[in-house]
């Protein structure tokens, strides 16, 4: 292992890129809570919010080259953050209205809801290669990026500061919702039994909506902060999917909390481990965590469901 400002820096940049992770995979465990079921096209919905928010902040950014500054930076920010959410919470509700809806009330077996999502997945992932190019596309510069302090030898940038914050501020906000307020008692009502919740007067159908919409909201807005590093394009929401996908199952899939959990956990287990290995390793770290997980402990870390208290 290298020296304590290696050591800190690699627990930066991990925890900054589980933060990210973390935020996608709330949307697979609220669905999965709520309906008992992945939504594997929950990665495309990641990718139309990270162009959602590149086109809004391209019509806004300045055309002289300048970078913008002070409350025109936070605001081109805001306004990005906004538009990649709207973007992914309407691809979501879009999704759940075709793909998922009409299986719901024929009463259709599991294995066709996942044929839909995958079929959904590529439609999507087709579209947007066709109308929006098959190259990569960056983010105009939204604030002039540069350290900002130095925690234990390791430099946080700016832009590292920004992701890593609205990042832990929509954790936040989504485990207050689910937690305390009326609405996510009826999420967790629903996700413990649908049937019994519906008896008692909850608008079960409105649930899976709401929630649906939720984590698209969750992944477009964490769509447009990794395009801010990582530029956006038609294939970015694949890897990034299935490493959420990996952090929720390694928290527990159905646990919110066990989302965040697993996220910054396997960006830390990432991050340490490209550079005790290779960085080219990172992804295949990342999938031997999933298998392992599933072969050790199938329910996760903290192994609840959403609608069971941990």
């Amino acid at each position: 292992m290298g020296s304590a400002e290696q050591i800190s820096q690699l627990a930066v940049d991990g925890l900054m890129v589980g933060a990210l992770y973390a935020v996608i995979a709330l949307g697979y465990t609220l669905v999965y809570g709520v309906l008992q079921l992945i939504n594997f096209a929950h990665s495309e919905v990641f990718m139309l919010g990270a162009f959602g928010g590149l086109f809004a902040c391209r019509a806004l950014v300045p055309g002289d080259g300048a970078t913008p500054a002070g409350l025109a930076a936070a605001g081109l920010v805001l306004v990005g953050l906004v538009a990649g959410a709207a973007a992914g919470g309407a691809a979501a509700y879009t999704l759940e209205r075709c793909a998922y809806r009409p299986l719901r009330r024929r009463g259709a077996p599991r294995l066709a809801y996942l044929i839909s999502a995958i079929g959904a997945s590529l439609f999507a992932f087709n579209l947007a290669g066709k109308e929006f190019g098959r190259q990569s596309v960056p983010v105009p510069d939204l604030f002039a990026n540069r350290t900002v302090v130095t925690v234990l030898g390791a430099e946080i940038s700016t832009q590292s500061l920004v992701i890593a914050a609205t990042a832990l501020l929509m954790l936040l906000a989504v485990d207050h919702l689910v937690a305390d307020t009326r609405l996510g008692l009826s999420i967790r009502a629903v996700a413990q039994d649908a049937e019994c919740a519906g008896l008692m007067g909850v608008d079960v159908q409105r649930v899976i909506v709401v929630t649906f919409v939720l984590g698209g909201l969750l992944a477009g807005a964490g769509g447009f902060l990794y395009a801010m590093t990582f530029n956006a394009s038609y294939t970015m929401g694949f890897v990034p999917g299935i490493k959420a996908f990996t952090a929720a199952v390694l928290g527990g899939i159905g646990n919110v909390r066990g989302a965040v959990l697993g996220g910054l956990l396997l960006g830390l287990v990432e991050s340490f481990g490209g550079y005790l290995f290779d960085a080219s390793y990172k992804n295949v770290i990342a999938f031997t965590v999933l298998v392992g997980v599933l072969l050790v402990r199938p329910s996760g870390l903290l192994g609840t469901r959403l609608g069971r208290p941990a």
